[in-house]
């Protein structure tokens, strides 16, 4: 009811602790809806000190800051004109020179690249008259850390939390998870440690909100990691970087059936393709071969091909890349099915 009033609606979580690592709703104590609680929202709160959320506790009208919206799109669009309108702008623009491929809507990449980062938050709700809470009582959960994980998975006799290939000795109240190689962890109590294909994170449960400054300076240094996981999804299957050195790359392709890749080229690299599962379609400039398991092709430099999965099942081959420049901008496509330039 109140979203359908021209409201703009967030709801906020009934705070149980005094929780450091989620913002908060300051309700004004007048309500304007005594069945749910409803009351127009008098400030938002950064993330506290300790000492200010155990304040908050004990005033009773601060909420979690859950980022769960409900309004009508007309009416946040006004109010967003309103008070952010380069966002505004960028975002119509965006739309209006959208390119469509079957059921994809592809955003200008340019025009939304010029929206300022910004947060609906500070964008619209901090500063709107219309902003409303209601109070929410679910036994919400953020998930917005690894720690935070600990308290939504089953735990061992030590209160661990453990997943995938790992072995622990003399180890309390840790959140440890391996998604591909055996982790081993000693004598530690409060420790996040994850391992993934791309990366290592190892952190005391207190620190943990921290990851985000461990982002920043991957992103000053120009990490690759900090932009691109090692598996990539693409709208035809999946890759995923195996090896990579100065001058060569191993990937593992995955292609779904029925699909196929772009006919492309490149400037700066040559390919090796070997099948180790399924059957391969491949044009290399102008003949076009069948290849099964266990058979492999080159594609020299500079030469038109496209990959495709004319079966059944899954294609699985292995990639090898050789030559003086191997980043994934060094491609001109000349025939997309999914639109892409």
């Amino acid at each position: 009811r109140m979203a359908c009033s021209e409201k703009l609606v967030t709801f906020g979580i009934v705070a149980t602790s005094p929780e450091t690592g989620y913002g908060y709703i300051k309700a004004e104590t007048k309500l304007l809806d005594a069945l749910t609680g409803a009351a127009s929202v008098e400030k938002f709160v950064e993330k506290p000190n300790l000492e200010t959320a155990e304040k908050y506790i004990e005033d009773g009208n601060y909420y979690w800051n859950s980022g769960m919206f409900m309004f009508r799109a007309v009416d946040f669009v006004a109010e967003l004109q309103k008070f952010n309108p380069d966002a505004y702008k960028s975002a119509k623009q965006a739309i209006n020179e959208a390119e469509v491929d079957n059921d994809f809507i592809r955003l200008n990449a340019e025009k939304f690249g010029e929206s300022p980062s910004i947060s609906i938050d500070y964008a619209v709700m901090e500063k709107t008259d219309s902003a409303i809470v209601i109070p929410l009582d679910a036994g919400w959960n953020d998930i917005g850390s690894w720690a935070a994980l600990s308290d939504v998975n089953d735990q061992d006799e030590n209160n661990n939390v453990v997943i995938g290939d790992v072995i622990l000795n003399e180890v309390k109240n840790s959140y440890v998870r391996s998604s591909g190689r055996l982790v081993g962890v000693v004598g530690v109590d409060d420790h996040i440690v994850v391992e993934t294909s791309d990366a290592v994170l190892v952190a005391h449960k207190d620190r943990v909100q921290n990851v985000k400054k461990l982002v920043e300076q991957l992103k000053k240094t120009k990490r690759p990691e900090a932009l691109n996981h090692l598996r990539v999804n693409r709208p035809w299957g999946t890759y995923e970087t195996v090896d990579a050195s100065e001058r060569f790359l191993v990937k593992r392709i995955t292609v779904k059936p029925g699909a196929k890749l772009s006919l492309q080229m490149h400037h700066h690299r040559a390919e090796h393709w070997i099948v180790v599962k399924g059957t391969a379609k491949i044009t290399r400039g102008d003949e076009i071969v069948l290849l099964s398991e266990n058979q492999s092709t080159y594609i020299p430099l500079g030469v038109k091909h496209r990959l495709e999965n004319p079966g059944k099942i899954g294609l699985e081959l292995i990639e090898v890349q050789s030559g003086s420049y191997l980043g994934e901008d060094d491609i001109i496509r000349f025939d997309d099915t999914y639109g892409r330039k």
